[in-house]
């Protein structure tokens, strides 16, 4: 698709004064060649194709970002996920691979890498689990490498056996990490209906039908969406704000794209998809809560607050559809608490809580992201928390997930700070009533029958 250097000029403007940036461009390489017995060699051979495919990604990028002046803010890698490479390992334990990731990561200058991963939506193999009770020290000992675990699927219902050993895994990274209030939670991820082509994290993976390599690029805007909205004041109708919005969504999306054919052309990969999501930060203006309140909210979390967010979520994706034929990942609009300074405050307010959070998520991606919890929290309303979640993705047919972080010695109310894009954010009240016998049964909540579409 030809795309004019005129329709990148046009955006200069948002760049300068609305926080426009293309959020994260993401390699995505196979490590099924890896495979072998001995966990020692496996994990050199990651790091070493890795680096190597890898090894130009920060310069290209810096340079594309000099080049149109449009700022890239992330430089990742996404693997196969580990659980399926390392599978004819001999070895119970994967924590040597997890490190040599991480050295690959800190090696190449890249921001996170991504596929400490294991997909158990249906059952759990001996390799998934070893990679999944290796999560906690993964994490620990590593600072770049993020994990995942797809829990559920439409089509495959919820494993809740799965589902009750990750609260339990949640808890015991945050305890592994306490003196930095639980961050290691931040790249750790649990999903339903996972996506193979995600280029955002903690969730990216190279899944199942990518190919040997292929750049992603995850593009953003808040700040130009809610600068929009404000320009049409409050005297608009909603359907001429939601043409308005997919209007600008087609620019951001066009110059997304063109930035990511020009990185993927330079490292001589595939160019892969433009993830629409609008992604916040923590910057001030750069914030989905922003645009929300834009909309006419007094407060996010209030009542209306689902539906703005749908009507967002949807004008965003018609206006990047229209713009590209590679959208993919998981295209929405995110609402991580600590990562978006407006809603972090709201959260602080107490105008939103984890429920009304809970209900927003069944029309946005991803899901309860990015919530501190206190650190009392138990295992089994952690788990709690991803089956809900999870079952809001399973009966919907879309993806959601839970980052949290049960800050170890933190009570609700107090303020936690992680720092630069992890952002910070109040811990957050839950229900104090226990689950623990519900997520005890284990087994598998069955499939929807909306599931059996064949």
């Amino acid at each position: 698709m030809a795309i004019s250097a005129n329709e990148i000029f046009e955006t200069l403007g948002m760049i300068h004064a609305e926080k426009l940036d293309i959020r994260t461009v993401t390699l995505g390489i196979d490590l099924h060649a890896c495979a072998g017995p001995d966990v020692r060699t496996v994990a050199r051979q990651a790091y070493e194709r890795v680096v190597s495919v890898a090894r130009d990604l920060v310069r290209v990028a810096r340079t594309v970002e000099e080049e149109y002046g449009i700022p890239i803010v992330n430089k990742r890698v996404s693997v196969t996920p580990v659980s399926w490479f390392a599978a004819a390992c001999e070895a119970e334990d994967y924590v040597v691979i997890a490190r040599e990731l991480d050295r690959a990561a800190r090696d190449l200058g890249i921001d996170f890498i991504g596929g400490y991963s294991a997909l158990v939506q249906k059952d759990t193999t001996a390799a998934a689990r070893r990679l999944i009770q290796s999560i906690p020290r993964a994490l620990a000992e590593t600072e770049r490498l993020c994990a995942s675990v797809n829990i559920g699927s439409t089509k495959a219902g919820l494993n809740m056996e799965a589902v009750r050993l990750m609260g339990r895994i949640v808890k015991e990274t945050a305890e592994l990490d306490a003196e930095a209030a639980g961050a290691a939670c931040a790249r750790l991820v649990v999903f339903c209906n996972a996506v193979q082509d995600n280029p955002f994290m903690a969730g990216a993976f190279c899944g199942e039908g990518e190919g040997d390599t292929g750049l992603s690029v995850g593009i953003s805007g808040p700040g130009t969406i809610r600068a929009t909205v404000q320009a049409l004041g409050r005297e608009a109708d909603l359907q001429t704000v939601a043409e308005e919005i997919k209007r600008v969504a087609f620019k951001i999306t066009r110059a997304g794209e063109l930035i990511g054919r020009k990185c993927a052309q330079r490292l001589g990969v595939p160019f892969n998809i433009v993830d629409l999501s609008l992604a916040p930060t923590p910057a001030e203006g750069d914030s989905v809560a922003d645009i929300l309140e834009a909309l006419g909210l007094d407060r996010v979390g209030g009542p209306g607050s689902t539906a703005a967010l749908a009507m967002l979520n949807d004008a965003v994706k018609r206006g990047g559809a229209m713009a590209t034929s590679h959208a993919g990942g998981m295209s929405g609009a995110f609402v991580p608490v600590c990562e978006d300074a407006t809603m972090a405050r709201r959260a602080a307010e107490g105008a939103l809580t984890i429920e009304k959070l809970e209900a927003m998520t069944a029309v946005c991606s991803v899901g309860l992201d990015m919530i501190v919890l206190p650190g009392e929290t138990t295992p089994e309303t952690i788990s709690g928390l991803i089956a809900d979640e999870a079952a809001i993705g399973m009966i919907n047919g879309k993806t959601t997930a839970v980052r949290v972080i049960p800050a170890p010695g933190r009570k609700a109310g107090e303020r936690v700070d992680f720092g630069g894009l992890l952002g910070a954010g109040p811990v957050m009240p839950i229900s104090p009533h226990s689950c623990a016998v519900f997520v005890g049964r284990g087994g598998r909540i069955p499939a929807p029958l909306q599931g059996l579409t064949n």
